[in-house]
């Protein structure tokens, strides 16, 4: 069983569209699949990946709708595909919203602190993590730096006061929190510093340079984050479309350093029992 925790995809009639907007705003990034739906089941059937969890981005006010019966149509639909929930941070009622996420089975939400050019420190989204936390919803948040953005909205320090923050209010002592890209990107000191050892998972995404994505940090590096932090609180993801799957899964395979039952946690392993406790 093999489950990528990081993926996007887009509706059909805006996902051309969409992809050329976020390369053209981007640096030194590369795109792998035509970012739709069945372009995403075309990828894992190639990289014999088993399942996907997608990540939708909420990128202003007032999408929460739109988004997320986008979102539940793909969970009442594909079987081998698991959409989280998009919140806005200036969304209204949020308590409420994330209450509807979760009476509709949603496992958690995704957020961007970069799309939103908001800290994830900000209150709002305190607020939102808070929610989370106590209603038993994941929250996966891109870390360090976006190729679209000069600001780093979710550095490691920030990242760490929060969740050390939320703790404190709700008492929640399960790690509930994902930092995408191995805690962030071109962050490596500070995700060392900050975050390895913690009480969160970190996924994958972006973290092997010898691959071409956006990211620095070599196979040896990727290993000793592992090591750090704890193979049991690592999730494989891609990224895709942005990442190939099949070169994805087939290099993480191929690591060197790692037991075989490591790479089962992390490919697998992990993934499922987060979403069980969701």
């Amino acid at each position: 069983m093999v489950i990528d925790f990081h993926t996007h995809v887009y509706p059909e009639k805006i996902a051309e569209k969409t992809i050329h907007a976020l390369v053209n705003s981007a640096k030194d990034v590369n795109v792998y699949t035509k970012g739709t739906l069945q372009a995403l089941l075309e990828s894992m059937k190639t990289a014999k990946i088993d399942k996907s969890v997608i990540l939708p981005v909420a990128t202003r006010k007032g999408q929460f709708d739109t988004i997320n019966r986008y979102a539940l149509e793909i969970n009442r639909t594909y079987p081998n595909l698991l959409s989280f929930g998009g919140i806005h941070p200036d969304d209204d009622n949020i308590t409420e919203k994330l209450t509807f996420l979760k009476n509709n089975g949603f496992k958690g939400i995704k957020i961007h602190p970069d799309y939103t050019q908001t800290f994830i420190d900000d209150e709002r989204y305190l607020h939102i993590i808070t929610e989370c936390a106590k209603l038993g919803l994941t929250v996966v948040t891109h870390a360090g730096v976006d190729p679209a953005f000069d600001v780093v909205h979710c550095p490691p320090e920030k990242a760490r006061q929060v969740l050390d923050k939320v703790q404190h209010i709700t008492n929640v002592t399960r790690p509930f929190m994902v930092f995408a890209h191995l805690g962030g990107i071109y962050r490596k000191k500070e995700v060392e510093k900050y975050l390895l050892g913690s009480n969160c998972y970190i996924d994958i995404s972006c973290s092997f340079a010898s691959l071409g994505s956006f990211c620095d940090t070599t196979d040896e590096e990727v290993v000793s984050v592992i090591r750090k932090h704890g193979a049991d609180k690592i999730l494989f993801a891609t990224d895709s479309p942005w990442n190939d799957q099949k070169a994805y899964r087939e290099h993480f395979c191929s690591l060197q350093g790692l037991s075989d039952n490591e790479k089962k946690l992390i490919l697998s392993k992990n993934a499922e029992a987060l979403l069980l406790s969701s």
